[in-house]
């Protein structure tokens, strides 16, 4: 259930959240937008999406405050969330991936390996849940 997929992405960068959206969208995948960690819990606790792309640095709770509220509600607990950060100074993917986070992405993305890493991604979490 790749190509289908709804995908959350988390970004407040109006730029960055174009490209995943137009990104996104040519692969086939639908997608939710929100700009705040408040606003994606809110979405994603609404409309259980197939994966989360959630960023770190974000306007109110940020992306890892944000994935702990995910995680403690059952209805996001098991949903897939990858940190999309443009946070790569080394030790940076291990944190996020101790935090909890199913994965990382680093800023700016190689749109090939973004677009296979989702795939991955949302391939897996159909697995799981049929």
């Amino acid at each position: 259930m790749s190509a289908g997929a709804q995908i959350l992405v988390v970004e407040d960068n109006e730029k960055n959240m174009k490209l995943f959206r137009d990104v996104l969208l040519a692969a086939g995948y639908r997608t939710l937008e929100a700009t705040t960690g408040g606003e994606a819990v809110a979405l994603a606790l609404e409309h259980s999406p197939d994966l989360v792309l959630m960023d770190i640095q974000l306007p109110d709770i940020d992306g890892v405050e944000a994935l702990g509220r995910l995680r403690a509600d059952g209805r996001t607990a098991s949903v897939p969330v990858l940190a999309l950060t443009a946070q790569a100074m080394e030790g940076d993917r291990e944190r996020f991936l101790a935090a909890g986070f199913d994965g990382y992405i680093s800023k700016p993305v190689n749109v090939a390996d973004f677009v296979s890493t989702v795939k991955r991604y949302c391939e897996s979490h159909s697995r799981s849940t049929s």
